[in-house]
């Protein structure tokens, strides 16, 4: 069975919240509900006895949007809990983990950067799918250069991709391949992560850029979304687990619980 879609598995979740009101959040090619007013006294009963305490999420930079909006749901669920967020390329954070950066939750957009915290002893819990993504190509808004998919990198000018290392680069390479592209190494600047490579296009230094569906969504109007062939593209995977070294470890669960559980 596929992992369930970020509808299917974020939306249902955050309906256990009671709604006072409606954020929409987009992530993975989808709109998501999001629960930011449960009443107080709601959330004081529900809280009283649960987990408390803060924990630092180090988290892929293209669950950001999405991801600080269940962090509020979970601290409006749980009154006594604080939940921060460490954003950056799934491959640096994974790296900063297991030199000891402190951490008490990793979600990736990739297995293989999971896979080197199971490898290094640093999860204490089989880590889970919760989410699903796809890659698209954004480009200045209006799409002056007329960019019509893949095809139109090489000669388009200059192409932003994310370090050949980190998931979105690996990503990014995949379609590249899966459409017979090359894009001339000397017409390629590189970003550290996804923001920053959707950066270099708002900001002018990139024609266009390969990054995630939902990273092109929450720029809005300040870029132009080209879609990626269904036969050229490739979906990434976001798996989630406790750290072996958090300070909170019931906290830490339950906030995986909280992410995973519909």
């Amino acid at each position: 069975m596929s992992p369930p879609t970020v509808t299917d598995q974020l939306q249902s979740r955050l309906r256990t919240v009671r709604l006072a009101a409606l954020v929409a959040a987009t992530v993975a090619t989808v709109s998501l509900a999001v629960a930011l007013g449960t009443p107080a006294g709601a959330a004081a009963t529900r809280g009283a006895h649960g987990p408390s305490g803060t924990i630092t999420v180090s988290a892929a930079s293209s669950l950001s949007r999405a991801f600080d909006r269940i962090g509020a749901a979970f601290e409006r669920r749980h009154p006594r809990a604080s939940v921060r967020f460490d954003y950056g390329s799934s491959t640096t954070l994974a790296t900063q983990i297991v030199a000891g950066a402190p951490a008490d939750v990793y979600a990736s957009a990739d297995l293989a950067a999971m896979d080197r915290l199971v490898a290094a002893g640093a999860v204490t819990a089989t880590p889970k799918i919760f989410a699903r993504n796809a890659m698209t190509i954004v480009v200045k808004p209006g799409n002056p250069k007329k960019v019509t998919g893949p095809a139109s990198l090489p000669t388009v000018g200059t192409v932003a991709l994310c370090g050949s290392t980190v998931p979105c680069g690996v990503y990014a390479a995949s379609v590249l391949g899966r459409a017979g592209v090359v894009i001339p190494e000397s017409h390629v600047t590189r970003g550290t992560d996804a923001t920053t490579t959707l950066g270099a296009v708002v900001t002018g230094d990139a024609d266009a850029a390969v990054v995630y569906v939902s990273d092109g969504v929450a720029a809005g109007r300040s870029v132009t979304t080209v879609t990626i062939p269904a036969d050229q593209n490739v979906t990434a995977v976001y798996p989630i687990a406790p750290l072996a070294r958090s300070g909170s470890p019931r906290l830490a669960a339950a906030f995986v619980r909280f992410v995973r559980s519909a």
